[in-house]
């Protein structure tokens, strides 16, 4: 079918390196391996990595009134104006190349229901993907001024549903209550590509042999420098099994905000020798680094409402790494215990300590949940995934 997959976010850049911005990609990538004829309306390009394969329609948001002497003021009332504006230019630009879908399957954008108007002006329905409460994130993280304009969007895009996808639980539990029931709301955790991070091995065999740690026990990390992925909290258990595990080393893939910090960490633990900080990677590097990993870490710290389904789980056990993390949200769900990773209690420095040791004192257990890593994700393809959230389309345009 023609399917209009609306990306209005000017924060998830379509070639950025996000996890959202991989998603988006993903996504697209194996509707059109399903055969449809996807066309991308998106906000922000960014750069980095390939678009996927779909027509393109840069809808780009109009600069902020710089009038507006504050700042966060002038970021709200420019996503409102982009959303005020961004139904009709769609229409438009689909008019001119005489182009109409079957389907919207739009991603969910602080401050937007444009996709309700759009869907009614084309007289089609639309599937709105909801990743996180994004109004509770922006009030709690970036500050949120015009909280009653944010909240208002978010229940008429919400209600204007014909199907809601929530990646998580957590997330589906915070869309059922906005609506009052969760009739239309479906819980579909994110998928991995499978053929790809399958072939890890043989394309990390050479990485690690070019980073000189053929002969010692790797460890990993995949993410963002960021203070809730507990970085340093991961560098606090290295640093305190150093006398046993002299020989451990940590790989941590990644950008951010705290990169720096970490780095400085790194110094004052006087870790230099056994981490190694390459910095951002793009997405098709990354199956190379999990390669070169003997197992990963995703260390994050407690929070309350931890609504995430994270993709570099999924990446890693899809690459046959078995993954340490903490048992919080999603994730004790994703990860069986003693079989594809190990659990600790979120926060506990001797919880992360003893599965450290673990992996560490018996290399033989680590690499048999590796080989079942990759069978736990082996119906978490893409194009399941996505199979998935388009039948949840009117029998019409699903077939």
């Amino acid at each position: 079918m023609k399917l209009l997959y609306l990306n209005l976010d000017r924060g998830i850049p379509v070639q950025g390196d996000k996890g959202a911005s991989v998603h988006v990609r993903e996504f697209i990538t194996a509707a059109a391996g399903l055969g449809h004829d996807v066309t991308l309306a998106c906000t922000t390009l960014g750069e980095g990595n390939p678009l996927p394969p779909a027509r393109l329609l840069h809808v780009p948001a109009p600069p902020a009134d710089t009038a507006l002497r504050d700042q966060l003021e002038r970021r709200e009332r420019a996503c409102l104006a982009h959303d005020d504006t961004v139904a009709a230019r769609i229409c438009a630009e689909l008019d001119q190349r005489g182009w109409v879908p079957d389907l919207i399957y739009e991603r969910h954008a602080l401050f937007h229901r444009a996709g309700v108007t759009l869907a009614a002006r084309l007289g089609v329905p639309r599937i709105l993907e909801v990743n996180a409460p994004l109004v509770e994130e922006q009030r709690r993280f970036r500050g949120l001024l015009l909280e009653a304009d944010a909240r208002a969007a978010e229940a008429a895009s919400y209600r204007g549903a014909e199907a809601v996808v929530a990646v998580s639980g957590a997330v589906g539990a915070h869309v059922s209550a906005v609506l009052g029931g969760g009739e239309r709301v479906h819980v579909v955790p994110n998928g991995v590509d499978l053929e790809r991070f399958g072939a890890a091995g043989a394309a990390g065999a050479a990485l690690r042999a070019g980073l000189g740690l053929a002969d010692v026990p790797v460890a990993g990390f995949v993410g963002s420098f960021k203070s809730w992925h507990g970085v340093p909290f991961l560098l606090d258990a290295m640093a305190a099994l150093t006398p046993a595990f002299p020989a451990l080393h940590l790989i941590a893939v990644g950008d951010g905000p705290d990169h720096e910090a970490v780095a400085a960490k790194v110094a004052k633990l006087g870790l230099e020798s056994r981490v190694i900080l390459p910095g951002r990677a793009s997405h098709g590097d990354i199956p190379a680094w999990l390669g070169a990993m003997d197992f990963t870490v995703a260390p994050y710290l407690p929070q309350p409402d931890f609504y995430f389904s994270p993709l570099k789980i999924f990446e890693s056990l899809a690459a046959g790494r078995p993954v340490i993390a903490p048992r919080i949200g999603e994730i004790d769900g994703i990860l069986r215990q003693d079989a594809d990773g190990l659990l600790y209690p979120p926060g506990d420095l001797a919880g992360l300590q003893a599965a450290l040791t673990r992996f560490l004192a018996y290399p033989e257990q680590r690499a048999a949940m590796g080989a079942q890593a990759r069978a736990s994700v082996a119906a978490r393809g893409w194009r399941a995934v996505v199979a998935h959230c388009l039948a949840l389309a009117p029998v019409e345009c699903a077939a």
